[in-house]
């Protein structure tokens, strides 16, 4: 046996009376998710999604302000929107994002059920999604958020649905037996079909969960098959439950790729030292999965901007912030914006890589001889460095208001982050 259903089953029962300190991350990285899919639906490109979903996959589902939509289709749309603007949250260890595929998913289901019953499911998933993504590393040319994230899904899925900590498994194991698989060509060209790989991965958990709430059912050790089959890996063991994975999820204070925070950071502590017009090199030393991911120069579009070094170092400098703004114009097109990020040059620290350590080093030299520099080993909203509640909140403020008004933003995140664990979803989060 993998050792997934013995999981299951102590997550199941860990799940049922969540730590104090587990329960707060929960709350608060269904905030920040919450927030970044309301952002995200406001985009054009996204509305547009939304609709044409809604005309033809019509169902009783609904976000603020739009259609109604199918189950499925609620799922694709939530995490479409949720990873839009690049600022949803992430896990280092899983090398992804494991909850917004979870939250997309069980989104549907929530009108019906408390505020505790959302975060033993969500953090159950979270939890699976999490070791699903140290183990099952893709493969080169692969793009994660199209992969494991659906067994995460999955699991939380089935547990919403009160299924047995055996079903749950067996739902993990349908998941399993079709992950889908994505690439990350899409990123380099810049192509934001790359945006819903998380939505089918959400969709895919939910096909799971329901057909084993079905009655269907699937085989053991499917994700070891996957393993196998898909990546050419010698056979997976899930671990035995030891601590919450999700305690060291990372909240992002900027809309960029994790990995691109780490030099932006750097340029926001030298902003107020620096005239971009005065700027003659700029050179950053970093870790290099980093440089794997996040090499893009030159981008000629949101998503490539997103994930290049150079553009969030560039937009800091120049703009003295990396939100969804920088993405949209005038500012995307801003010359100097540009000059700068083609001012970057990117060296690998091959010692902090071999101790797989994330952290960098900037240097930027003026046109008169000086050399600003600085270094750091981790950013705010690393779990060494938690983002606080108040900056959480200013953030999802400033995400959700031009959706929901600023009482309803401030309701809502006292909901997330405050209300009792008896509180029904559908008293606020359905009646916006």
């Amino acid at each position: 046996m993998d050792g997934l259903f013995p999981l299951i089953n102590q997550l199941h029962s860990a799940c049922q009376d969540l730590p104090e300190a587990v329960q707060r991350q929960a709350r608060r990285l269904l905030l920040d998710t919450w927030g970044c899919m309301l952002a995200g639906r406001r985009d054009p490109i996204v509305a547009q999604f939304e609709h044409t979903w809604s005309a033809h996959d019509r169902g009783n589902v609904t976000f603020p302000e739009g259609p109604g939509l199918s189950v499925g289709a609620s799922a694709l749309v939530a995490a479409t929107a949720a990873c839009w603007d690049e600022a949803c949250e992430g896990h280092a260890g899983a090398h992804g994002r494991p909850g917004v595929a979870v939250f997309a998913a069980i989104y549907p289901f929530i009108e019906q059920r408390s505020l505790g019953d959302v975060l033993r499911a969500y953090t159950l998933g979270y939890e699976v999604c999490a070791r699903a993504g140290a183990l099952l590393r893709i493969r080169e040319g692969m793009h994660v958020d199209g992969n494991w994230p659906a067994l995460g899904a999955a699991a939380s899925v089935a547990c919403l649905l009160n299924l047995s900590p055996a079903q749950i498994a067996q739902a993990v194991n349908a998941a399993a037996c079709q992950l889908p698989m994505s690439v990350y060509w899409p990123v380099r060209q810049g192509a934001n079909i790359r945006n819903t790989y998380l939505g089918h991965a959400a969709q895919t958990g939910q096909l799971a969960a329901l057909a084993v709430a079905s009655g269907l059912n699937a085989p053991d050790n499917a994700t070891q098959a996957y393993a196998r089959v898909a990546l050419g890996d010698a056979p997976i063991q899930w671990p035995a439950f030891q601590q919450f994975e999700i305690a060291s999820a990372y909240i992002k204070p900027f809309a960029a790729v994790r990995h691109v925070h780490y030099g932006a950071t750097c340029a926001q502590v030298l902003f107020d030292q620096v005239d971009p017009q005065r700027v003659e090199s700029i050179q950053l030393r970093v870790y290099e999965e980093a440089m794997t991911y996040c090499g893009n120069r030159a981008p000629a579009g949101p998503l490539q901007a997103q994930f290049s070094l150079s553009f969030g170092i560039a937009a800091m400098l120049r703009h003295g912030r990396l939100d969804p703004a920088v993405y949209r114009e005038p500012l995307f097109s801003d010359p100097l914006l540009h000059r700068l990020e083609s001012l970057v040059s990117i060296d690998i620290d091959q010692a902090m890589s071999l101790r797989a350590e994330r952290g960098c080093h900037l240097a930027i030299t003026l046109d008169d001889g000086r050399v600003l520099q600085h270094a750091l080993s981790s950013v705010v909203g690393d779990a060494a460095c938690p983002m606080p509640d108040d900056m959480l909140a200013t953030k999802f403020e400033s995400y959700a208001i031009p959706t929901l008004g600023q009482t309803a933003a401030r309701e809502h995140s006292h909901v997330w982050l405050e209300a009792d664990l008896q509180q029904p979803m559908s008293s606020i989060f359905f009646n916006s």
